[in-house]
């Protein structure tokens, strides 16, 4: 799926691309509310499926089998584990080179949640010139030569809840494995307390029929390399979000002390949004308000 949608308008000429890049789980479908707030504002916002993820997602057998099956759906390899993340990086790069030579004189805001702060390290230090601002929504903006998993035993990271909704070992599922169908009342819940503590449940219930159980542990085992001259020259914000529970407060503030101490001579612009994991849901007013005033 491909969202590209931009005005029509005089303002057309004059707004910023968005180029709005999703977490782990979930597809385009995720900037829905988001996407029209932007353009209404004279601005041209582009989101796609990752490989993997959204309608282009693949499922394992046994998660489509109710009652299920626990044991089998804690062992079945996923049909998305042989991706890595130059998978995700190659194709956001061609977005972004399209996008670049289609409107030369605007400039490209790149957005991450998220798994995605992974792939706007790796976007950010292969082409540094074609990007304007590099936006990280509660993701993982790791430091660099490290790993998404290098975190997971830090005591910042510690109140986070995904570990404890995991359904599978990654080693043998190949992937960070949830059930979001789950019938089981406290399953659900901790489920909703991790993404979206602060989405109404009718609207919860919606969202997590879109989303997709795996979500491919090799990307988030790969190092990530940034250097000063070429991801840090980009300008970047940080946007918190004050009660998540799937990426803690304290973790997000760790990612910002270890970015701006590898680029002291640009550090991170940081905003903060009181919601969950998910404010592209539950507060894409706010979330747009933000965008708009960098």
């Amino acid at each position: 799926m491909t969202h590209e949608t931009g005005p029509s308008s005089a303002p057309y000429q004059e707004g910023k691309i968005f180029v709005l890049v999703h977490g782990g789980g979930h597809g385009a479908w995720a900037f829905e509310r988001l996407t029209p707030l932007l353009v209404q504002e004279g601005h041209y916002v582009v989101a796609r499926d990752l490989p993997g993820h959204g309608l282009r997602a693949r499922v394992p057998r046994s998660y489509t089998t109710r009652p299920l099956h626990a044991q089998e759906f804690a062992h079945e390899p996923s049909p998305i584990a042989h991706l890595r993340l130059a998978d995700y990086r190659d194709q956001v790069i061609a977005t972004v080179r399209r996008l670049a030579e289609r409107m030369p004189d605007r400039e490209i805001v790149l957005l991450g949640h998220s798994m995605a702060g992974l792939i706007l390290n790796e976007v950010g230090e292969a082409v540094p010139e074609l990007i304007g601002r590099l936006v990280y929504l509660s993701a993982w903006m790791t430091g660099d030569g490290t790993a998404f998993t290098d975190y997971m035993s830090e005591p910042e990271f510690a109140t986070g809840l995904i570990p404890s909704i995991l359904l599978a070992d990654p080693a043998v599922a190949g992937a960070l494995r949830m059930d979001f169908r789950s019938n089981d009342p406290g399953y659900r819940a901790g489920v909703k307390a991790a993404f979206a503590a602060d989405v109404e449940d009718d609207e919860w219930d919606a969202i997590a029929n879109l989303l997709s159980p795996d979500t491919p542990a090799g990307p988030l085992a790969e190092r990530v390399t940034v250097t000063a001259d070429r991801w840090g020259r980009i300008p970047r914000t940080y946007i918190c979000c004050t009660n998540d529970q799937a990426l803690p407060l304290p973790a997000q503030h760790r990612f910002v002390k270890e970015a701006d101490h590898h680029t002291p001579g640009n550090p991170t612009d940081v905003r903060e949004l009181p919601t969950s994991h998910s404010p592209f849901a539950s507060a894409p007013d706010q979330l747009a308000e933000a965008l708009l005033q960098l």
